[in-house]
């Protein structure tokens, strides 16, 4: 009997409310159950606003340490309940420690531990590095009850060493949920559609699906009465040909949905050779910080 798996990601706007958030999500995961996903992708942060937009201390406070975060305690039930693996981004506070984590929530609750994003940008809009250190845990892929998952935490979805490390740790579906849309320092740049074409690069070159999970919506500022940030959404599904198979526009709100015979993927994947083919002898320029 072939292996299949049926995945979704969440498209949204959120606000301050948390727990507004928390219900606003789970209704979404109840619809994705409903239809049969057996693994439901939340875009990143969605506990509330995206607020790396500004260097504002107060927001340390929202962290939590991952065992113990609202997103995690209202969820992992959620995720018995239904019989669906989550994979939830949070706000992680370790002891002085802050990070931009996932925690993999399995089918029958259980927390399956904590991935720490490891690339970590800072720019107008997304000052990320003043509230999160890098992430300490490496690269992360989790047997689930459905299948061997990576997740990669939105920045990190821009970098093809993530997805391969990912790959090569046996991951059969990459997960990627995302925060990211207007970039205040220039009104005329539209990343859309390089955001996407990076993660079907990836699918290509690892003949793997990726699910990208991003926010909708206009953010406000607080404090700047100018100022806001809109999310331009494009959630989608890519096959491991990278074609998309499921989408969204730019202010939906709503799911993406695919399902994958895993077992075909493993052949197939085997049949292309970019695994048997590697020449890491040839590869030590990525492993320093620039070539010799």
């Amino acid at each position: 009997m072939a292996r299949t798996i049926n995945v979704a990601a969440i498209q949204t706007s959120y606000g301050m409310d948390l727990a507004a958030n928390i219900r606003k999500t789970a209704d979404f995961i109840r619809e994705a159950a409903s239809q049969g996903a057996q693994v439901v992708l939340p875009s990143e942060l969605f506990q509330g606003p995206y607020f790396c937009v500004a260097q504002e201390e107060r927001w340390f406070a929202e962290a939590h340490p991952w065992r113990e975060h609202p997103c995690v305690t209202a969820l992992a039930p959620l995720a018995a309940e239904l019989g669906v693996v989550l994979p939830i981004s949070i706000f992680e506070r370790e002891g002085p420690h802050y990070f931009n984590s996932l925690v993999m929530v399995d089918a029958d609750g259980s927390l399956m531990g904590v991935y720490r994003k490891s690339h970590i940008p800072d720019g107008p809009g997304y000052m990320e590095k003043y509230y999160f250190r890098p992430g300490d845990t490496g690269f992360k892929v989790w047997d689930t009850r459905f299948g061997r998952l990576g997740v990669g935490i939105c920045w990190d979805q821009w970098y093809p060493e993530c997805a391969r490390a990912m790959a090569l740790m046996g991951a059969e579906v990459l997960f990627y949920p995302t925060a990211i849309g207007s970039e205040p320092h220039d009104p005329t740049l539209d990343t859309a559609a390089p955001w996407r074409r990076a993660m079907q690069g990836h699918a290509v070159s690892n003949v793997i699906p990726v699910v990208g999970a991003n926010r909708t919506g206009f953010e406000p500022w607080e404090g700047y009465p100018n100022g806001g940030q809109s999310f331009y959404g494009s959630s989608f599904i890519a096959d491991h040909r990278g074609d998309l198979v499921s989408v969204l526009g730019r202010e939906d709100e709503g799911i993406v949905q695919a399902s994958f015979d895993l077992d075909f993927l493993s052949t197939h994947r085997a049949a292309w050779g970019f695994f048997r083919d590697r020449r890491t002898d040839l590869y030590g320029a990525l492993t320093g910080p620039r070539p010799a």
